[in-house]
């Protein structure tokens, strides 16, 4: 489901007022956030107003402290399909310059949640930060609902065991280990990447799995690997085996993104393309001779597909 983005408040439009709010980056869409959305949802519901969620692009973080800001979970076209699929009525992407980043905390309240969004209700996590220098936590926005006479849910961060918090930092970890299969129990959805399809050195082909070869991808990489996935080529989805790596057996050693769809035919240079991940198969391996090489890609095709029939 795809809902349009908002980004300009000033054509904010009435049905995005009124409502119950939660603000935050929702970067992946896990089971945190998921909780967060449910009590959303129910708090709307109450208001008789839209659910709808502000989250920033980019990330307040990538321009105050760049060297410190880890590659994103989700594009913002993405996280607002995943959150539209959970049932959010609206969903805002406030492009984040040094005059939000100035406001102070109340500020912030005042003019977008007050005046703008006209919140009757928000929700939020334990750690929810707003205004300059992250003046404002959910201390100072209890005192500031109740001054507005909104409610405020602060719900609880989703825990796997009395240590354990679902995170998008965790999530971050697990992908970049290779452990998408893991990541995606605690995603809304398995893990995805983007990218533009552009021409490889052609040796798929060759030896019979062509590959589309992806660039420009703008989110976190899992690890080095051959992974069973799906990849989408305009809403369409096709069972994939992704080579994720450098090529030794070749002598090549920087990463690509090598993505054989399995049983398609046609060409798609130049479009883009969209990948999940559903488990890592193996490790890169470098292998004696093209023969060698070309039997394992017909074991990693046949254990992809039996994967993707699953999923």
């Amino acid at each position: 489901m795809n809902l349009p983005i908002i980004r300009d408040l000033a054509e904010l439009p009435a049905t995005a007022r009124g409502g119950a709010v939660a603000i935050g980056n929702f970067d992946g869409v896990h089971l945190g956030h998921l909780r967060i959305v449910r009590r959303l949802l129910q708090r709307a519901q109450e208001v008789g107003g839209p659910a709808i969620v502000f989250t920033f692009d980019p990330h307040p973080v990538r321009i105050l402290r760049p060297e410190q800001c880890p590659p994103p979970l989700t594009w913002t076209k993405r996280k607002a399909q995943l959150l539209a699929a959970e049932g959010v009525d609206k969903i805002v992407a406030y492009p984040t310059d040094e005059s939000l980043l100035q406001l102070s905390a109340r500020e912030f309240f005042d003019r977008i949640v007050r005046e703008t969004l006209d919140a009757k209700a928000m929700v939020e996590g334990p750690n929810f930060y707003f205004g300059h220098n992250r003046e404002g936590d959910v201390t100072l926005l209890e005192e500031l609902t109740k001054e507005a006479g909104m409610t405020l849910d602060v719900v609880e961060p989703y825990a796997l065991d009395a240590e354990t918090l679902v995170s998008s930092s965790l999530i971050r970890r697990l992908i970049a280990e290779g452990e998408v299969a893991r990541a995606a129990e605690l995603l809304s959805a398995p893990y995805r990447i983007r990218g533009m399809v552009t021409h490889g050195a052609g040796r798929g082909a060759k030896l019979g799995f062509p590959t589309a070869n992806l660039e420009a991808v703008d989110t976190l990489l899992p690890s080095e690997g051959v992974y069973a996935g799906r990849a989408w080529i305009e809403a369409e989805p096709h069972a994939a085996a992704i080579h994720l790596g450098p090529n030794p057996t070749f002598g090549e050693g920087h990463l690509k993104v090598e993505v054989h769809l399995i049983d398609y035919t046609e060409t798609i240079y130049g479009l883009p393309l969209e990948v999940e991940f559903f488990k890592r198969l193996r490790g890169i391996q470098k292998f004696e001779d093209q023969d060698s090489l070309a039997t394992q890609l017909q074991q990693d095709i046949a254990q992809a597909r039996e994967i993707g029939l699953r999923e």
